[in-house]
């Protein structure tokens, strides 16, 4: 069935830019886009259904590229505390942290989990996001990692986005393992991966390289079991310290390396020659008071690209709003309009493995697209929350949100 969507603009993001169409029209065919161009070319035929988009801006769906939304809990309350002056090692100290996020998620029952997850994943598609990657990482025993990953399919199975699953059961050292890193990675490689991947759980995997988490030599470790088992690797890396994690993960040819406020030229040349996409995270920076930037120009300089993404999780980056990390992504790290929604569309689907089907408006393509109502594509960037008037489109078919 052939559809015609006509009377818009469009911001299609091939190669990264604008790449503007004046009084457009899509075409599209199923799930597909068919044809897109101006609106005075539109291919003759029978169209099933024609929809005027009364002059919107249409957009790639957004792709949120980096995300925790799965977890138990709620870590409001140590936000409160560190506002009051109690310091982070203090909280974790007192069973706080990441640890009381592992406690609750363990603790919750996969539906519980699935309802919670649920409310803020439907935040981000009134957002206008139709792809979201979502992580393991607060479970850390095989069950709960196990658990986390099955409401992660899910999620993509019930709600009208699609989801990739990635595995961070490297992410910190469970209470069990105490004093024993070493121990818990040969847990993760020997048994944790293989049996997760053979569930068919888990698109990607991911791990976390830093001095507070797991260093290069472990995490190398985690990186060369998932290419025994066929699986592509992400990291967490630079975000405290320069550990030159973003060059370990560029050696594996890494989907993406994320945060990177502490990386340096050298590690962006080696993620520029593998094709590893930097993905940074203004939400975490934002509410961490983090004054460190991400070398943006070394980044420009030396050709990688950049994505943006929200990071939801409980404890660094609450964040509901992909659209407001655009703003922040300006603010912040000084990048334009143009880079941060190609940050959120193509390059964000690059660092997924999904540039090839998704993340820009090209024929051939999957149909996610969101027309809004906005005088200019720079306005996603510019208006500071609310909810911007749109229409979303995913995989040809209209979304009720």
């Amino acid at each position: 069935m052939k559809t015609l969507w006509q009377h818009c603009h469009v911001a299609s993001m091939a190669q990264g830019t604008y790449s503007i169409i004046e009084d457009a029209a899509i075409v599209t065919s199923g799930a597909l886009i068919e044809w897109i161009g101006p609106r005075s070319e539109v291919p003759a035929g029978n169209y099933a259904e024609r929809h005027d988009l009364a002059g919107a801006w249409v957009t790639p769906g957004l792709i949120d590229c980096h995300t925790h939304t799965v977890f138990g809990g709620n870590r409001s309350g140590e936000f409160e505390q560190r506002l009051q002056g109690v310091s982070y090692a203090e909280i974790a100290a007192a069973g706080g942290g990441i640890a009381s996020t592992v406690r609750a998620t363990r603790a919750a029952s996969e539906d519980e989990l699935f309802d919670s997850a649920r409310k803020r994943l439907k935040s981000l598609l009134r957002d206008g996001v139709t792809s979201v990657e979502i992580k393991s990482g607060y479970g850390l025993d095989l069950a709960s990692e196990r658990k986390i990953l099955r409401v992660i399919r899910r999620l993509g199975a019930e709600l009208p986005v699609s989801v990739r699953s990635t595995c961070l059961a490297a992410h910190a050292l469970p209470p069990e393992y105490a004093e024993r890193a070493d121990d818990y990675i040969e847990h993760i490689c020997s048994e944790m991966l293989p049996a997760l991947a053979a569930e068919g759980l888990v698109d990607a995997v991911d791990a976390f390289c830093e001095y507070l988490a797991f260093s290069p030599e472990q995490v190398e470790r985690v990186f060369i079991a998932a290419q025994r088992l066929g699986l592509p690797v992400k990291l967490h890396a630079e975000q405290l310290s320069s550990l030159h994690g973003s060059s370990l993960a560029a050696r594996y040819h890494a989907l993406s390396a994320d945060h990177l406020e502490f990386m340096t030229e050298e590690d962006a040349i080696a993620m520029a020659r593998a094709g590893t996409v930097a993905v940074l995270l203004p939400g975490a920076f934002y509410f961490l008071r983090e004054t460190q930037l991400p070398p943006m120009e070394a980044l420009r300089k030396h050709g990688v690209k950049i994505a943006v993404a929200s990071d939801l999780n409980p404890g660094t980056s609450p964040a509901l709003s992909l659209r407001l990390m655009l703003n922040m992504a300006c603010t912040c790290f000084r990048m334009t309009p143009e880079e941060a929604l190609a940050g959120v569309t193509l390059h964000a689907a690059t660092a997924l493995g999904m540039d090839k089907t998704h993340g820009s408006l090209e024929a051939g393509k999957v149909a996610d697209f969101v027309a809004w109502q906005i005088d200019r594509p720079a306005d996603l960037a510019y208006w500071l929350g609310g909810d911007l008037e749109k229409r979303v489109v995913r995989h040809g078919v209209e979304v009720d949100l």
